[in-house]
């Protein structure tokens, strides 16, 4: 099923062309979506049966309405570093640094304040440095979850989306150089696990314009998402509506202000954040 939140954070589930208003259905309070998308998560199994039946619900098509970022304020973002074989190949060719994979660096935290929804914008704070796009496969976890195995993690995601890690290239740590304001835009809804099935045999592409920048298959991925969360697990209390995200392919590359940057992903959807200069910048 895919379900997204859409205007003033109202909950939608989304068929082909048009989006339905599920809300009253399961209780949702649109002034407090991500206490009620937990809520939601923890009685799926008891409302998904009536969801099914979203084709009775006020709907309107979903050309006509703005979505929002599918998990609005997680306690966390967890995000794997070069978690590509090539694009590892790739980070040392273009800086001349060498890169350990995920298996020596582990992982790094975004701030969920970075956190924007389809159509909005990135702001680049600085014209004298340059920012990447990174498209990635990302989850929501559905329960609490500590010290879980690789071979019981699908138990814990409750839905998969798609992300844009934007990346400020230099020496500072990780945290810093992607948490700005905006720097992860996500969407364009939440699909949930059983209808993804197997998240490691996903198509991921990203374009920057016109331009097809990134081509590559989440079956490439050094730790799938199973392991990632595992890896996570293993150092801190995952809660639920925390976001992982698996990391990027190769064919990283630079965004400028007047950019529009789409992301696609098979069996998920696809979405597009348009680039400009921070307000700060243009005073």
């Amino acid at each position: 099923m895919k379900l997204a939140l859409f205007n003033d954070y109202q909950l939608g589930v989304v068929s082909e062309d048009r989006i339905y208003d599920v809300g009253a259905w399961v209780d949702w309070r649109a002034e407090r979506p991500q206490e009620s998308l937990v809520r939601l998560m923890a009685a799926y199994d008891q409302v998904s049966s009536r969801l099914q039946g979203f084709a009775e619900a006020p709907s309107q098509p979903l050309a006509q309405v703005r979505l929002r970022p599918p998990v609005p304020a997680p306690s966390k973002i967890v995000a794997a570093p070069v978690n590509y074989y090539r694009h590892q190949d790739e980070m040392n060719r273009q800086f001349n640094n060498a890169e350990h994979t995920i298996e020596k660096l582990g992982f790094f935290l975004k701030a969920p304040s970075s956190i924007i929804g389809p159509g909005d914008a990135v702001q680049l704070p600085r014209a004298d440095r340059r920012f990447d796009h990174e498209a990635e496969l990302a989850f929501v976890v559905g329960r609490r979850a500590r010290h879980v195995s690789a071979a019981d993690a699908h138990k814990y995601i409750f839905a998969y989306f798609a992300l844009m890690d934007i990346t400020m290239r230099g020496i500072e740590d990780r945290p810093m150089r992607k948490s700005f304001d905006t720097f992860t835009p996500i969407g364009p809804w939440l699909v949930t696990a059983d209808e993804v099935e197997n998240p490691h045999e996903l198509g991921l592409r990203l374009w920057v314009n016109d331009d097809l920048r990134q081509d590559a298959n989440t079956s490439d991925l050094i730790y799938d998402s199973y392991q990632f969360f595992a890896l996570a697990s293993s150092v801190m209390t995952l809660e639920p509506g925390d976001i992982l995200t698996t990391g990027t392919p190769e064919g990283v590359g630079p965004i400028h202000p007047g950019d529009t940057v789409r992301i696609e992903i098979e069996r998920i959807g696809e979405f597009s954040v348009g680039v400009e200069a921070e307000q700060s910048q243009q005073r």
